[in-house]
């Protein structure tokens, strides 16, 4: 007897199972079924309006024009049809991005029912960051990535008393300088460190593919205890990944020139050491070794040319972990660091004139140059050099010169430098003195600065085409290929522009002919949010 219950129970817990696969397919027939009746009304509409609209206004036509006819409709869609090779490319191309965005709102609107069990199979081992962030996306290439410290908010959940969204994100940027995907962070981010591709001179397809493939690094804000890798075609979150314990991020990190290893600035949340931390780019970010900074509070830090030695900016500011007190000013001691990027040997190590000049911000010229943008944290009226030069077996630091030796223009704050090597220009920014500055290399000589309210992200223009009339009198002076592209540098900043500074170069082959004030245009394009520190080209 206990022998045909326990059959039966099992017969009835097959034919449950049975009924509710049976009712699950019939949902999805019925889902599909309701989606394309909702389609077919959709276009069955659509057409009748249309012949509403088109009848009424026929009507009309013949009161005023009694020769018109159902012909002059089609003649004139014809004719708006041969006219499309004519437009330009740009708006054919946002028209595209436009219907594209359609389509995937469209799709996401009319979504059909998942299978649990298919994606469960699929999105094992992946951690789903969906939950956590948003992107929004168009199909255009990338050529900068910038965080953001002040995002769009979702109008449809305003009112919602559940929505916990913040305004912190990230956005891709193309040449355009339009944005093309946004993704929002949980916290306020600070470096943005796109990965390296081997053969960056090759501009076959399957480079340019390789090269919107590439991984980028979204650093938390000093002191955060996080950093997420993205895709840069997408703004997808690929990982996040948390400090080790006792440690936090001071913001800052870079990649060996074959985008295997990352290197982050970290802090010794017990001894206040500074710390390199090295992070495996083809094992799921995952931490390999540490290094000594050689100093205290290491913020940027960048790979030479010889993708040996990594150069390192120490603040020489302490802080404790989960805070951004500074707890040494009268004693700082920064400075400027060479490592072996293998061994994490100290190859070099300079000082600068004063104490309190915190070294802040790197960049790195193709000849092994490093430009350092100092923040100084002395008493106001102390006047010192922010802008300095570094090469591997010089004794100390060169500044470079400011007209009357008036630093005070920058309020002893530099946030972003950047570099064209080609034509030997440097751009640095400064949020509170609210101006974008540019130098000529080769003279060391400000060339101008340019008022930029909050600016703070800088970075050099993407490969363009000048102007035809822009160079035609300096063919002695510069290649061939060089007057072919754009000469001058974007800059972000914190009232939402996305601003190109063209410098002409006859400026800097003739500064002392040109007029300073035309020497720099500035072109801005403004965004309904607001641009953080730091701002990176693929």
């Amino acid at each position: 007897m206990p022998t045909i219950e326990t059959k039966t129970v099992m017969s009835i817990t097959e034919d449950t199972c049975q009924s509710n696969e049976l009712k699950a397919q019939q949902a999805d027939k019925l889902s599909n079924h309701e989606l394309l009746i909702t389609s077919a009304l959709t276009a069955f509409g659509t057409v009748m309006g249309t012949a509403a609209l088109l009848s009424i206004h026929h009507r009309y036509r013949k009161q005023r024009q009694p020769d018109s006819s159902w012909q002059d409709y089609l003649t004139g869609i014809c004719s708006q049809l041969h006219l499309l090779p004519s437009i330009s490319k740009p708006p054919l191309m946002r028209f595209s991005s436009a219907c594209q965005q359609a389509a995937c709102a469209w799709q996401q609107a009319y979504r059909l029912p998942i299978n649990d069990e298919h994606t469960s199979n699929n999105s094992l081992g992946t951690t789903d960051f969906s939950a956590m962030h948003t992107t929004t996306m168009l199909a255009r290439p990338v050529c900068w990535v910038s965080g953001v410290a002040a995002m769009p908010k979702n109008t449809s959940l305003i009112n919602d008393d559940s929505n916990d969204e913040n305004d912190f994100g990230v956005v891709g940027i193309d040449a355009d300088r339009e944005i093309v995907w946004q993704t929002t962070m949980p916290e306020r981010v600070h470096d943005i460190v796109v990965q390296p591709i081997l053969n960056d001179q090759d501009n076959s397809l399957d480079s340019r593919q390789s090269c919107q493939n590439r991984d980028v690094v979204v650093m938390g804000r000093r002191p955060s205890e996080k950093f997420w890798v993205l895709d840069t075609a997408t703004g997808q979150v690929k990982f996040a990944i948390k400090a080790s314990d006792q440690r936090h991020f001071y913001g800052h990190a870079c990649y060996s020139l074959d985008g295997s290893t990352l290197y982050v600035t970290e802090n010794d949340t017990q001894s206040l050491d500074g710390k390199i931390g090295v992070y495996n780019a083809h094992d799921s970010y995952q931490k390999v070794a540490e290094f000594d900074s050689h100093g205290i509070g290491p913020h940027e830090l960048i790979m030479h040319p010889d993708d040996e030695t990594l150069v390192i900016a120490n603040g020489g500011i302490k802080t404790e972990q989960a805070s951004r007190e500074e707890l040494n000013l009268d004693i700082m001691l920064p400075s400027l660091v060479y490592l072996n990027r293998h061994e994490g040997k100290l190859l070099e190590q300079i000082t600068p004139e004063h104490n309190q000049m915190s070294v802040r911000h790197l960049a790195m010229h193709n000849d092994g140059t490093v430009m350092i943008g100092i923040q100084f944290q002395g008493e106001k009226h102390i006047n010192v050099p922010l802008v300095l030069t570094h090469k591997r077996g010089d004794t100390s630091f060169k500044p470079l010169t400011m007209p009357d030796n008036q630093w005070q223009r920058f309020h002893q704050y530099i946030a972003s430098v950047a570099v064209d090597s080609e034509r030997n220009l440097l751009c640095v920014t400064t949020p509170i003195g609210g101006c974008a500055a540019i130098f000529d290399l080769n003279s060391r000589t400000l060339i101008n600065d340019v008022s930029l309210p909050d600016c703070a992200g800088a970075s050099v223009l993407a490969n363009s085409v000048l102007p035809n009339n822009v160079g035609s009198d300096i063919n002695n002076d510069v290649k061939g290929e060089d007057k072919c592209k754009e000469s001058g540098f974007i800059v972000s900043d914190g009232q939402g522009q996305l601003t190109k500074l063209h410098v002409d170069y006859l400026a800097t082959v003739a500064s002392t002919v040109i007029n300073k004030v035309e020497s720099i245009s500035k072109d801005s394009k403004r965004h309904m949010m607001s641009f953080d520190n730091h701002l990176q080209a693929l």
